[in-house]
């Protein structure tokens, strides 16, 4: 039998944070409804059955990077429980259907980068202080419905702005609600970076030393890589920014390849204050 206590080292073993997304929720769950049947089996009161998957969720959840897939990973057990009570007359197969919608909303390939969060109305404020001259050409790399199409258009009414997005459903909805953009449905780390001035993400903490590395070798040396929330680790930023929701706004100069982060440092500068 499985003991509950040493729930929370079997997880950090079995699932750890490094594992692929969604590998690490499924195998949560997973965890979660074979304890649950374990102790169901071994004669477990109805209440108190539920108790210790709950706890194996959280354990399971702990080591994962950001409160959004915390918040997965707790809550899948529970809401198939509640779907798949006898009380409410719903087949056990039907919780599995609530995953169509976000299978559609996001293919598979794009469960690594980050979920949809929108840019706040005023999250970039200030960033036209920094990046100068107005840049020209401006993308939005997993635009999701738009919001951060229209803080960029708000610093820079002038430039041409565009938008990528791997989910059809908010490439569609992106496209309608900024029709004064460019959208198009297609994955952010294929699709070329060469001709861009500014590159602005709103990514995943996992997502940026890539994007890093994509810029340094496709874009021209004093083009920007703008980052909200998230910093490239090691890398000193020329700017950091504090928009209207004091989220910080990571800016970063490319220079040559083997100067980069020299130059960054010798540029770095705070706008907006000290940070969170």
């Amino acid at each position: 039998m499985i003991r509950s206590r040493s729930l929370p080292l079997l997880a950090l073993v079995v699932v750890p944070a490094t594992w692929r997304w969604p590998l690490p929720a499924l195998l949560a769950w997973t965890s979660a409804w074979a304890l649950f049947v374990a102790l169901g089996h071994a004669g477990w009161p109805a209440g108190g059955v539920l108790v210790p998957p709950m706890l194996a969720s959280v354990a399971l959840a702990w080591p994962q990077h950001g409160w959004w897939r915390r918040i997965v990973v707790v809550a899948g057990f529970p809401l198939s429980a509640l779907l798949a009570a006898p009380d409410l007359g719903v087949p056990h197969w039907a919780w599995l259907a609530a995953l169509a919608p976000l299978a559609l909303l996001y293919p598979l390939r794009a469960w690594s980068d980050a979920p949809w969060f929108p840019t706040p109305h005023d999250g970039l404020a200030g960033l036209e202080r920094i990046v100068a001259p107005a840049p020209e050409h401006v993308l939005d790399a997993g635009c999701g419905l738009g919001h951060g199409l229209a803080a960029l258009r708000r610093l820079w009414p002038r430039a041409r702005i565009e938008g990528v997005e791997c989910s059809w459903p908010l490439a569609w909805c992106a496209r309608w609600r900024c029709r004064w953009a460019r959208v198009c449905r297609a994955d952010m780390w294929r699709i070329s970076w060469a001709a861009l001035d500014v590159v602005y993400l709103f990514q995943r903490p996992e997502s940026m030393a890539q994007a890093w590395a994509k810029a340094n070798a496709e874009m021209r040396p004093g083009r920007w890589l703008v980052s909200l929330e998230f910093a490239v680790p090691g890398v000193a930023p020329t700017a950091r920014v504090q928009g209207a929701d004091r989220r910080d706004v990571w800016v970063y100069r490319l220079g040559p390849p083997s100067a980069a982060a020299p130059q960054a440092a010798a540029r770095g500068s705070t706008v907006g204050g000290a940070g969170r």
